[in-house]
């Protein structure tokens, strides 16, 4: 994996480990409404799937992941209100490539293609996030995305301090987000990439104001539902990650 996490801990300074900023071990000290840890494998779970918890965290840190909105260009049309899957996902893929920033004209492009692609393969305007791994892998050949349950804010912290940006599911108008029209979208998407002591730091493409925009971890946990097209309350607390 490739890409920048800047960390502020409260012990020994970060290490430095292939283009990525990770804190040493204790040991080692965004409508307007868009190399991981080496653990020894074991039968019940390979080590690509584990989450660290043996490791202090630090207070706060960052991943420095690139921000696109799902409107580029302010077009709030049918298409980009409903484009914060995709947008989600291009800022993860050029994160895991290492780019530090996204042209608006290739980032409409990219949604463009996407949502072509996912109208071709029967996939309907809102899709879940197992629907949205199978994407990332099948149209841009990314490896080893894990799709997790049982959320809490502690499990986010730590994929985050090893390194993986987490892209959430959302009841949209549970979101605390006053950037958003109509109370925010029934539906929507986004990548969370640091945190400190008052919440989660994301890319929210649901805004152009969405870059570094914080939620508090209460809101983030209350408002996590994936797709139902039925009651998006009803939706499962879930979230991606790409080990």
């Amino acid at each position: 994996m490739i890409g920048w996490l800047l960390v502020w801990p409260n012990f020994s300074g970060p290490a430095r480990i292939n283009n990525l900023w990770q804190p040493t071990t204790a040991e080692n000290k965004t409508g307007e409404s868009a190399p991981q840890d080496k653990l020894p494998k074991t039968e019940e779970q390979p080590a690509a799937t584990k989450i660290q918890t043996n490791q202090n965290l630090p207070e706060k840190m960052l991943l420095v992941v690139p921000f696109l909105s799902q409107a580029p260009f302010a077009n709030w049309d049918a298409l980009h209100e409903d484009a914060c899957e995709e947008a989600s996902l291009i800022m993860l893929k050029y994160f895991l490539a290492g780019e530090m920033t996204i042209d608006k004209e290739l980032g409409e492009q990219e949604i463009q293609a996407l949502v072509k692609y996912e109208r071709e393969n029967g996939y309907g305007e809102s899709i879940t996030l197992a629907e949205l791994a199978e994407t990332a892998k099948e149209y841009y050949g990314l490896k080893n995305p894990r799709v997790e349950k049982k959320i809490t804010a502690e499990k986010i912290k730590r994929e985050l301090v090893n390194g993986r940006p987490v892209i959430i599911p959302a009841a949209g108008k549970l979101l605390a987000n006053p950037n958003f029209k109509n109370d925010g979208p029934v539906y929507h998407m986004l990548l969370i990439k640091g945190y400190d002591e008052t919440g989660f730091i994301t890319n929210d493409p649901g805004t152009r104001k969405g870059e570094d925009f914080r939620y508090s971890f209460e809101n983030i946990l209350e408002a996590n539902h994936n797709w139902n097209k039925k009651n998006i309350l009803n939706g499962e607390a879930v979230y991606l990650v790409f080990d």
